[in-house]
């Protein structure tokens, strides 16, 4: 008999079973995976970016879906006292830029290792290979929770098995098939933070290109949906890269079929700027061909692909540019457009979008409003946030919020 059954080993199930065990309840955690963690050992990575060092304000302008819902998980347990936590536990961090924060060694597996010694030392009993079938209830209250040898009773089970991008790691959806079970909502399922593909093939010699301070734009029928800085990359598919992840959950909700991607490669500078210095450049390398002086603006394998924009061939001299091609170039070089095909597979996607209603759930407890004893967090629940660490830090969050009051 334990008092907590925790379902699911990852970021907010050990978060969850170390906050309960801290409360003095007698805590077992189910985990079907040969060992805890096994999605936090690929994300940012290898790298693992748990958090983001901002406040709760800023931390909920970066949430996506249902940032209200998160405002007393946050207060529980907020970006600060996550950083202060593991470096009280001798796992040193460091912060870098967009206030991402990462394990000083660079390695994931010192989060994860953080956390199970944790879970040692608080008494948490911890069950590997132990996948949890079903969860048991008697008069609208959990009574148990029963695996492949056995029925365990409990108090109070926390789900908390994530969606099902990454299958590979054990995120198979089992945690919706628990909700629904017991009349839970659950909120269309979406990829979230994944790679975009684009229509046609024109991006396909691009591929490998790595960007970095360009300004990207997503409009659909002429109105802007998304926009954003920062860095991107081409791949065979179409694009990635964070702010391309960032604009997936965006997107995942919108029709993608009439999406357009506008690529700013130049936003530091004005048209006017950027005009002045084609004038330049041209006058300068007159009797060069185009192709050569646009890979002094742009990266080699970018200047073909914007001379084709512009409607230029490549070995055209400099001399013989009019103002209108001039023109065509200074459209092609603030407005580099490709045509959204769609997002790539759930499978691919960091995290999934979507889950159980959280209008079905306390935020202040994370309890279930139609099962007593029945808790969720992490990504199970239909919130979501950008890239930077927010993610993991709502898993850390809601799990401690969840093991605290179960």
């Amino acid at each position: 008999m334990y008092n907590v059954i925790v379902i699911g080993g990852g970021a907010a199930g050990m978060f969850a079973a170390y906050s309960a065990a801290k409360c003095g309840k007698s805590v077992a955690l189910l985990e079907k995976n040969e060992k805890l963690g096994k999605k936090l050992y690929i994300t940012g990575k290898g790298r693992c970016n748990l958090t983001n060092n901002v406040s709760v304000s800023d931390f909920l302008n970066n949430v996506v879906r249902n940032p209200k819902f998160l405002y007393g998980a946050l207060s529980e347990l907020s970006p600060t006292d996550v950083i202060n936590f593991f470096e009280e536990h001798g796992c040193a961090l460091k912060t870098e830029r967009g206030n991402r924060v990462f394990p000083e060694s660079d390695k994931a597996s010192d989060i994860t290792k953080t956390l199970q010694n944790v879970l040692i030392k608080s008494g948490v009993k911890i069950f590997l290979n132990t996948a949890a079938l079903k969860i048991d209830i008697k008069d609208g209250k959990v009574c148990g929770v029963k695996t492949e040898s056995e029925i365990i009773p409990c108090e109070s089970v926390i789900v908390c098995t994530g969606g099902i991008s990454y299958p590979l790691t054990g995120s198979t959806g089992d945690g919706y098939r628990f909700a629904e079970s017991f009349g839970h909502t659950v909120v269309d399922l979406k990829p979230s933070l994944v790679g975009i593909e684009l229509k046609g093939n024109d991006f396909v010699s691009l591929q490998g290109l790595s960007l970095k301070n360009v300004a990207v734009s997503f409009a659909s029928g002429g109105k802007e949906i998304y926009h954003d800085f920062g860095e991107m990359l081409f791949t065979h598919f179409g694009v990635s890269g964070p702010i391309i992840l960032s604009a997936s959950c965006i997107l995942n909700r919108a029709n993608a079929q009439n999406i357009t991607l506008k690529i700013d490669l130049k936003p530091a500078l004005s048209e006017k700027v950027l005009n002045d210095r084609l004038i330049r450049e041209l006058e300068t390398g007159k009797t060069k061909t185009i192709a050569n002086v646009m890979r002094l603006i742009v990266p080699h394998t970018l200047a073909e692909t914007v001379l084709s924009r512009a409607g230029i061939y490549g070995d055209k001299r400099c001399c013989e540019i009019s103002k209108v091609e001039r023109g065509n170039l200074l459209y092609a070089l603030k407005n580099l457009e490709f045509q959204v095909k769609g997002l790539r597979p759930i499978e691919e996607a960091v995290i999934t979008a979507g889950g159980v209603s959280v209008k079905e759930i306390n935020p202040k407890t994370m309890e279930s409003k139609l099962v007593k004893g029945l808790f969720f967090a992490g990504e199970v629940l239909d919130v979501d946030a950008f890239t930077g660490g927010f993610n993991i830090q709502i898993a850390l969050s809601t799990g401690f919020t969840a093991g605290k009051n179960a």
